[in-house]
């Protein structure tokens, strides 16, 4: 029964439409402007003797209203067959205008309209553009941006519109937290990721600017930040930024999982290719047996093994490192696997993005050529020499097929950021009393790839000033060559009584061996002058007023394998150098110095540091070595000590003469004291020392001594955002009777 009543209820409805349904005899359309009649009966898709429902004209007046060229549209069916078709057209953009817009220029909001002048004007599409707009704005850090469209009408159904914006501030960063960090502070963490807290001092810069893309390479920045360190587990749970209820500033929260921390246990070699002799292989491996896992190490090995097997003649070859963890020991098996890569060459490599980087600062970072054989090891160690350039805030690779299946295309899109810095800082050290200092530094001065630095720094005891130019792909081989000028001006009247002035210039170059290996050289032209020589100054100070020319040419080797450069916890670094003077001028010297640094973390919190020191400088050609070039121990190369306050002096002025040869000791242990959130760590540390006697003087009016001074103390080393700043306390355990001690030391600055 129930299905006789359904079917009877259908044949109602289908006679009930089939009742309403009328034929159209005749179609008139009004209210036409711009539009042509045949386009709205296109649209229309209704034909004369054609019974239409009141279904059918629905649709029609829905497919009229789609086309966006109707501000209103109406459909009548008369009873006399007649459909009458009434249209009010959209108006067409006469002119397009930006105003409040002081931030962002007109051609980069122009990017991203679909309305333009020409266009036709549509409510929705206006509101869509607007929308943009705010986009285009949140991008750049303005999340209060307003945007108010207006029209005003002109003639021939045509409007000028206008986008009134209302910037707002940019919504600075306030706050940057990290949750379930446990080995490392959040001051380190802050300083490897892109994004900065607000600061006074970043006023040209826009890392403080919130931006949910740089957040989210924040992420891949700290993943790789951990599997430097050992962690190959970890990974960030969630990256949120919390804007604030007057939509000014964001607080930037990132909850991490830092994991076990691995150690290598072992290293295999293993080969799916005939011919491979993985014996050969081992020595291109910069990670051994005991040493923390390292992503970063092993990623260059596969490299390099990866080049290695191509001088070989196997051209098409994938190494891939493989882990094996063991999470409740914390360590780690690793094998390079070696297999045959996919027989693919690289057709052409397109760079976009970059408007104003010039293409060849990219393309000289690729380890891999147009023509040459696909590699991903190559490809991977090629972003990450771009991403090594901070040039940009955005790196994307991606291979493209071409129409021949041997062959793709190598596609990097990057987005440039700002690689500009000015610095300014105030403070103050007991050695220089109250500095100020100044810089500027372009990282890609032109879009050349090259630096350009200027810096000034002012205290009541010295004047510094210094405008350096290095181009690091000179003649574009992997050559750096840059120029440097100086001058220099200090106090030494409580040390020597009398004044110093330093003014030159210095060419050098410099390549890179390996990574870690690299050798610098330089030649020197600068002119010294002693002057404001007190009338009870020393005899020996007395004969060397006046100025001198100095003529040197140098070298250094630096051998640096340090887990990082600003706060070093692992590794260890060596550099040795030699100058000779003699080249004109007036000065006749040879000099050598030479450094090592270790450092051993005895867990993620305690660090041990242990260096030495050493220098010998002597005359030739009947020439002493003047105070200029001479060593000094004491202030920061001496804790416990003044400046100068070790080594020969004069008996009856007290005026610090200096020395010919130095070395200097010792070891620290770093310790937290609670405050690393604000990048305090406390030290305790033991200093020892000697310093040789200077050239041509008679120990009658001289007092001297080569043996060995000590001293011990404690402090604090805060990585202030102002620099480096060192307090300490220290009270020398072996002295002679006339060195100037000193137990308190504030330096404001950094040291290796």
């Amino acid at each position: 029964m129930k299905y006789i009543n359904l079917l009877a209820l259908s044949t109602a409805l289908v006679s009930v439409c089939e009742a309403q349904a009328a034929e159209v005899k005749d179609i008139n359309i009004t209210g036409l402007q711009r539009v042509e009649q045949e386009t709205v009966l296109a649209y229309l898709d209704i034909e004369r003797g054609q019974n239409v429902s009141q279904m059918d004209i629905d649709s029609a007046l829905k497919r009229l209203y789609s086309t966006g060229l109707f501000a209103d549209v109406s459909l009548d069916m008369l009873g006399n067959g007649e459909l009458l078709v009434k249209v009010s057209e959209n108006p067409i953009i006469n002119k397009r205008y930006f105003e409040g817009n002081e931030e962002i220029e007109d051609s980069m909001l122009e990017k991203e309209l679909q309305l333009n002048a020409g266009s036709i004007y549509s409510v929705s599409k206006v509101q869509q553009d607007s929308q943009r707009i705010v986009e285009v704005y949140k991008r750049a850090g303005r999340y209060a941006t307003v945007v108010d469209p207006k029209i005003i009408k002109r003639d021939q159904n045509r409007v000028d519109l206008i986008y009134e914006i209302s910037e707002g501030p940019n919504a600075k960063i306030d706050k940057i937290s990290f949750v379930g960090n446990n080995h490392f502070t959040d001051s380190e963490l802050q300083s490897e990721i892109m994004s900065k807290e607000s600061r006074w001092y970043r006023i040209f810069s826009s890392a403080e600017n919130y931006d949910p893309e740089k957040t989210n390479y924040d992420k891949e920045l700290l993943r790789r930040f951990y599997m430097r360190h050992g962690y190959a587990d970890f990974r960030v749970s969630t990256a949120v930024g919390e804007l604030s209820a007057d939509k000014k500033s964001f607080v930037l929260t990132y909850v991490i999982d830092e994991g076990p921390r691995y150690k290598i246990k072992d290293i295999n070699i293993s080969s799916a290719l005939r011919g491979v002799n993985t014996e050969t292989l081992y020595p291109e491996l910069l990670v051994e047996e005991g040493d923390w896992y390292d992503s970063d190490k092993i990623d260059k090995s596969a490299y390099n093994i990866t080049e290695k097997l191509g001088q070989q003649g196997f051209a098409f070859v994938e190494v891939n490192p493989v882990l094996h963890k063991n999470t409740q020991t914390g360590d780690v098996n690793l094998t390079f696997y070696i297999e045959e890569g996919q027989r693919l060459f690289i057709d052409k490599i397109n760079i976009s993005g970059n408007t104003r980087t010039e293409d060849k600062v990219i393309r000289r970072e690729f380890r891999i050529d147009e023509g040459d054989a696909f590699n991903a090891s190559k490809i991977k160690a090629s972003r990450r020499n771009i991403e090594a350039l901070d040039y940009f805030s955005k790196i994307d690779m991606q291979t493209e097929p071409t129409d021949d299946n041997n062959k793709a295309n190598l596609n990097v899109n990057v987005e440039e950021k700002s690689t500009g810095a000015f610095n300014v800082g105030v403070g103050y050290s007991t050695m220089n009393g109250a500095l100020a200092r100044v810089g500027i530094t372009e990282n890609n001065f032109l879009g050349k790839g090259h630096q350009l630095s200027a810096d000034a720094s002012l205290s009541q005891r010295t004047q510094e000033y210094d405008l350096s130019y290095t181009d690091p792909y000179f003649l574009d081989r992997r050559l750096s060559a840059g120029i440097d000028l100086f001058r220099s001006e200090t106090d030494y009247q409580d040390e020597g009584s009398y004044d110093s002035e330093t003014t030159g210039g210095r060419i050098r170059f410099g390549w890179n061996y390996t990574d870690d290996l690299a050798q610098y050289v330089r030649y020197t032209l600068s002119k010294d002058k002693i002057s404001n020589v007190a009338a009870d100054a020393s005899r020996y100070i007395k004969a060397e007023e006046g100025s001198y020319t100095n003529s040197a040419v140098g070298q250094t080797i630096v051998y640096d394998k340090r887990d990082s450069k600003i706060n070093p916890r692992e590794g260890y670094y060596l550099s040795f150098g030699n100058d000779i003077a003699g080249l004109g001028g007036d000065e006749k010297y040879v000099k050598f110095d030479a450094k090592a640094y270790k450092y051993y973390t005895i867990s993620d919190d305690y660090t041990f540091k242990f260096f030495m020191n050493g220098g010998y400088i002597d005359g030739y050609n009947g020439k002493p070595v003047r105070l200029a070039h001479r060593y000094y121990l004491g202030g920061n190369t001496m804790r416990g000590f003044e400046y100068a306050g070790i080594g020969a002096r004069d008996k009856f002025t007290r005026d610090a003469l200096g020395g010919n040869w130095m070395v200097y000791t010792g070891a620290e242990f770093q310790f937290p004291v609670g405050l690393d959130e604000v990048g305090i760590r406390g030290r305790t540390f033991i200093d020892a020392g000697m310093l040789g006697k200077p050239d041509n003087i008679d120990e009658k009016y001289v007092e001297y001594s080569d043996k060995i001074r000590s001293s011990a103390g404690f402090g604090i080393q805060w990585l202030s955002p102002m620099g480096q700043i060192d307090i300490d306390l220290a009270f020398p355990i072996s002295k002679e009777d006339y060195d100037e001690t000193e137990v308190f030391r504030l330096n404001f600055g950094t040291r290796l």
